[in-house]
């Protein structure tokens, strides 16, 4: 079976997860510069025989796509091919969630900032294989686009 990877997008910073061959969990894979994010995700595409990513969208509270989102779209776009599917799903507070469960893990600061990016992909990707699981990947959930 094919896996899919998750990504947090940040302008800096680009945190990956993978999923397992049965798409039933993500871990967390590695956090690349935002300049080398197109050329490592490619070719992590052609390892693993990726047929889908999924993009986290920075959202507002209310919902509202910013400059942020459009940037992790953008980041889609230039991805998307005939053979890869991209699908965007919302992201709010995603790493929040990851620096908690960080802290509560008792990571020191300074390795939470080095690992956080990627926890936050392996949330996203999680999100859209549980949902995917309920058989909701595109009706009746504003989060998955």
């Amino acid at each position: 079976m094919t896996r899919i990877i998750g990504i947090d997008y940040g302008s800096k910073r680009v945190g990956l997860a993978i999923s397992d061959g049965l798409g039933l969990t993500a871990q967390p894979l590695e956090v690349v510069s935002r300049a080398t994010a197109v050329d490592r995700i490619l070719h992590l595409v052609g390892e693993h025989e990726v047929t889908t990513l999924v993009v986290g969208l920075p959202t507002g509270l209310s919902g509202g796509e910013g400059v942020s989102a459009n940037e992790a779209r953008a980041l889609g776009e230039e991805l998307a091919s005939p053979d890869l599917n991209v699908e965007y799903i919302d992201e709010r507070f995603t790493s929040r969630i990851a620096e908690d469960v960080l802290l509560e893990s008792g990571m020191k600061r300074k390795d939470r900032r080095d690992t956080v990016d990627k926890v936050a992909a392996a949330i996203i990707l999680q999100g859209y294989l549980d949902q995917r699981a309920r058989g909701n990947s595109d009706s009746g959930n504003p989060g998955v686009h």
